[in-house]
């Protein structure tokens, strides 16, 4: 990420002003959380395209923060939601500050968002995004309601992750391609990418569910079980497993008994599970490559190149 490292280094001063209110609280829970720390992909994905097809204008620094804005606000829902209680090896600010003052200031983020979309003065964009933060709001309503449900099926899982964690990734890579006046054809291929990617990223996060390190991944392993999700490694396990596999899977996440977490782990590992949804987040990292090479050659598309190539080797 080096080539971009001045352009996050504007996109922050915009974070810094933007996060400033008249409210002391939303100031100091904004800060907590966006200061924690996390990829910042989303916004570097938009400055990758905005290099890649030759955009320099400052527009690109207010709305990279406009996508890190919408993505901390869906943190701070989600960590509601989910009742979690780290994030980034940190307490998560519902812990740290409580449920109501961060679904609040996680409201205050969305709006500010609206502010700066406006200054843009881009209908195109204002479309996309506007766009994008409703699809994510439906992906998260989505797996809400499929919790606990055992019977979710690949191809549901893939809409559900497609909608609540890909999508923001396409509308950043396709903004980027809207403020350099792409063409339409450059402007799907930046989109393909972001989704692409997106997905891979979510379905190697929820294999760290299962695989990684606590202090590595900055989160609590076993959380998904905990909270009923039915992610792919759970998926294939159970496709692949014993009837009495499946059975003790189904159960684990219908009731959120983290106390089957040793045994549910033992059954993905010994199916293959982990295997075939490192698979499946390989083929998306191909398709984004494949979309990556579609757009100029030079070196900010070959970052976009290593980025996806990298991302399958992921830890936290």
């Amino acid at each position: 990420m080096a080539i971009i490292a001045q352009d996050m280094r504007e996109v922050d001063v915009v974070i810094t002003h933007r996060l400033e209110s008249g409210v002391p609280l939303v100031g100091q829970v904004s800060r907590y959380i966006i200061s924690a720390g996390g990829k910042r992909l989303r916004p570097a994905l938009l400055l990758l395209m905005c290099g890649t097809l030759g955009y320099t204008g400052a527009q690109r620094f207010n709305l990279a923060a406009v996508v890190e804005f919408i993505h901390t606000s869906t943190l701070l829902h989600d960590d509601v939601v989910d009742d979690s209680s780290m994030r980034r090896g940190n307490p998560t600010a519902n812990e740290t500050f409580g449920n109501p003052a961060s679904v609040l200031v996680g409201d205050f983020l969305y709006s500010r968002c609206f502010q700066m979309m406006v200054d843009a003065q881009n209908m195109r964009i204002m479309e996309v995004l506007a766009e994008a933060t409703n699809v994510i709001a439906e992906g998260e309503v989505m797996q809400l309601m499929n919790m606990h449900n055992a019977a979710l099926d690949e191809a549901g899982y893939l809409h559900v992750i497609r909608s609540k964690t890909a999508k923001l990734f396409e509308a950043s890579a396709r903004v980027g391609a809207i403020l350099a006046n792409a063409s339409p054809d450059i402007e799907a291929a930046c989109a393909d990418y972001g989704q692409a990617l997106g997905t891979a990223f979510q379905i190697i996060d929820d294999v760290l569910d299962y695989t990684g390190d606590v202090a590595v991944m900055g989160k609590n392993l076993g959380d998904d079980l905990r909270e009923g999700k039915t992610t792919l490694p759970l998926i294939a396990a159970m496709q692949r497993g014993t009837a009495s596999e499946r059975e003790l899977i189904q159960s684990a996440i219908e009731t959120g008994k983290l106390e089957l977490i040793d045994q549910v782990v033992a059954i993905v590992q010994a199916t293959g599970a982990l295997d075939v949804a490192r698979q499946a987040a390989a083929d998306e990292a191909r398709r984004a490559i494949a979309a990556a090479e579609l757009l100029p050659d030079n070196a900010h598309r070959q970052c976009l190149i290593q980025l996806a190539a990298q991302l399958l080797d992921r830890q936290s």
